[in-house]
């Protein structure tokens, strides 16, 4: 069985998952990818770019769903508020290929110029942003868009057995292949998907971080299938990340929503 958390509610509260620029990429990043069975899990919330941010707290508020996936068992993570590191598995978990999915309640920020938008939507592939956003009559500065993150992390405990799988977030990475029982090979198999089906002709963007932490960073799109190569070296960490931007509901203030789907794992350097 997966352990159980208690929630322990403090004083604090908060919006720290709601400060962020929309243009960050938000992750979570274990403080080991790699831990023996029952070794002490901690993994970090991270608000930056190229593997480089500030630290969040766990705040229950801001997670609309936040699981612990492992050996076919899923349960829900309740940590104490405020934490940091924000995950904290103090009696470890079993052997096998551990999976931690969370996706944050929606927020929103005020874009006061079209170079803002501009900017985002150019960095996450969206070349056509401006013939969209004209088309449907929207003003060029003063506009809100809503965002939410759909984030996991691959954790290796032990022999690091079984696979990530879709695990029904709203947009989702998964890895086809385990990262941490690589035999030959060194290209990953990866898909992109939004609300279950495959997302043909997505940016995926790849940040690969070598042992002496230089990043080095990719972009991709995926096929028809919603599928994407990723070529890993052995010893470097890395997060994936890839965006939908839709237009937001009528009744929003928001015109434009965007759901934000990130992973991040490591590969095993040599023995």
């Amino acid at each position: 069985m997966l352990p159980a958390f208690r929630i322990s509610l403090t004083a604090l509260c908060g919006a720290l998952l709601t400060l962020p620029l929309s243009a960050h990429e938000f992750w979570i990043e274990p403080q080991e990818f790699q831990v023996e069975t029952f070794e002490p899990v901690e993994a970090r919330f991270l608000n930056g770019q190229n593997f480089e941010g500030g630290e969040l707290a766990y705040f229950q508020t801001q997670a609309d769903r936040f699981d612990i996936v492992q050996n076919a068992q899923s349960a829900p993570y309740t940590g104490r508020m405020g934490d940091i590191p924000a995950v904290q598995l103090p009696d470890g978990m079993q052997d096998g290929l551990l999976i931690l999915a969370y996706e944050s309640v929606p927020a929103s920020l005020k874009y006061k110029t079209w170079q803002e938008f501009q900017a985002f939507a150019d960095h996450k592939g969206f070349a056509d942003i401006q013939e969209r956003h004209r088309a449907r009559g929207l003003p060029d500065k003063d506009f809100f868009e809503t965002y939410s993150r759909h984030v996991k992390t691959l954790i290796g405990v032990g022999e690091a057995a079984g696979r990530d799988r879709a695990l029904g977030l709203q947009t989702e990475i998964v890895v086809l292949d385990n990262p941490y029982r690589l035999a030959d090979t060194r290209d990953l198999r990866v898909q992109v998907l939004y609300q279950g089906k495959p997302r043909a002709a997505a940016q995926l963007e790849v940040f690969d971080r070598a042992p002496d932490g230089q990043v080095t960073v990719t972009t991709q799109r995926t096929d028809a299938d919603g599928m994407a190569t990723v070529r890993v070296t052995p010893g470097h960490a890395y997060h994936l990340d890839s965006v939908v931007l839709r237009p937001a509901p009528d009744k929003d203030r928001s015109v434009w929503r965007s759901l934000w789907a990130g992973l991040t794992f490591a590969v095993p350097a040599p023995d």
